[in-house]
C-alpha cells in the first residue's frame, strides 16, 4: 500500500536536514507499526493457544498437517480483500479511513498468525520475532540515511512480489520442499529490500507534502501499513528458516 498511489510523488530534490517535523512524521509512523505489531502479536497468541478461540480457525488434517475452517479462511483472506478493495474504494482518503483500514488489515492478519504457534515452537518464533526486528531496524536507518535514490529498485521488488505471489501458488499444487525453500529465500531478499525502499519514500513524502496536515495523516496510516507488512511478511519467510518445527 502506497501513499504514492494517492497522488504524491517523490520531489525531484529534497532537504535532506534532519529536522523536528520530519522527525515528528516518522516517528508517528513508527508508533504505529509498533502498537500494530504489539495487537497483532497479542491476536496471533490468542488464536494459536486459546483452544476454544484455535478451534474456530484451524484445524489438524489426518494427515497430521494444520488446515483452515472455513472461518479460518475467511480471516486468512480478509486482509487482500480490504487491501484490493481500497484501491478503488478509497479515491479520496481521509486520516479515519486510513486508519480504519489499518487495524482492520492489523487485526485479520493478527489473527491468522496464530497458525506460526502450531507449526513452530515458540522459542523459535520469540526469536525469529527479534531477528525480524533487529532486521528491520537496520534496514529501515539505511533507507532513511542513504542518499541513493531507491525508486528504481522498489519498482523491481514490487514487481518481485508479484512473481513471488505467482511462485506460491504454483508451488501449492507441486508442494516442492526446494522450491519451497527458494521462494523463502527470495521473499527475505525482496521484503528486506521493500523495508529500505518504502522507508525512503516516506522520507520524500514528507517533503512533498509542504505541511499539509490532512495529507500527512492519511501518509502516516498508509506509511504504517506498508511497514507493517514487510515486517510481517519478512518474519514469516525467516521463519521458514529458522523456525523450530512441532514435528
Amino acid at each position: 500500500m502506497s501513499d504514492f498511489r494517492n497522488g504524491y510523488s517523490m520531489p525531484a530534490t529534497a532537504d535532506m536536514s534532519v529536522d523536528a517535523g520530519l522527525r515528528g512524521f516518522m516517528l508517528g509512523v513508527y508508533n504505529k507499526l509498533a502498537l500494530g505489531l504489539v495487537v497483532a502479536g497479542a491476536l496471533a497468541y490468542l488464536t494459536g493457544n486459546v483452544p476454544a478461540v484455535q478451534e474456530l480457525l484451524f484445524a489438524v488434517r489426518p494427515d497430521g498437517r494444520i488446515g483452515l475452517t472455513m472461518l479460518g479462511m475467511i480471516v486468512q483472506f480478509s486482509p487482500l480483500v480490504m487491501l484490493f478493495g481500497s484501491m478503488f474504494f478509497m479515491k479520496n482518503p481521509t486520516a479515519g479511513g486510513v486508519n480504519l483500514l489499518y487495524w482492520a488489515v492489523v487485526a485479520t492478519i493478527g489473527a491468522g498468525l496464530g497458525i506460526v504457534f502450531l507449526r513452530y515452537t515458540g522459542e523459535s518464533v520469540a526469536s525469529t520475532f527479534f531477528v525480524t526486528a533487529a532486521a528491520f531496524g537496520g534496514l529501515s536507518l539505511f533507507g532513511y540515511t542513504t542518499k541513493k535514490d531507491l525508486t528504481a529498485m522498489g519498482s523491481f521488488l514490487i514487481m518481485g512480489v508479484i512473481g513471488l505471489i505467482i511462485a506460491m501458488v504454483v508451488n501449492m499444487f507441486l508442494q516442492s520442499g526446494m522450491m519451497a525453500l527458494i521462494i523463502s529465500g527470495l521473499g527475505v531478499l525482496i521484503f528486506s529490500g521493500l523495508i529500505a525502499f518504502d522507508t525512503q519514500r516516506l522520507k520524500m513524502t514528507y517533503y512533498s507534502l509542504g505541511g499539509d496536515k490532512a495529507a500527512m495523516g492519511v501518509a502516516t496510516g498508509f506509511g504504517a501499513l506498508s511497514l507493517f507488512i514487510n515486517f510481517v511478511n519478512l518474519f514469516q519467510f525467516l521463519l521458514m528458516f529458522m523456525g523450530g518445527s512441532r514435528d
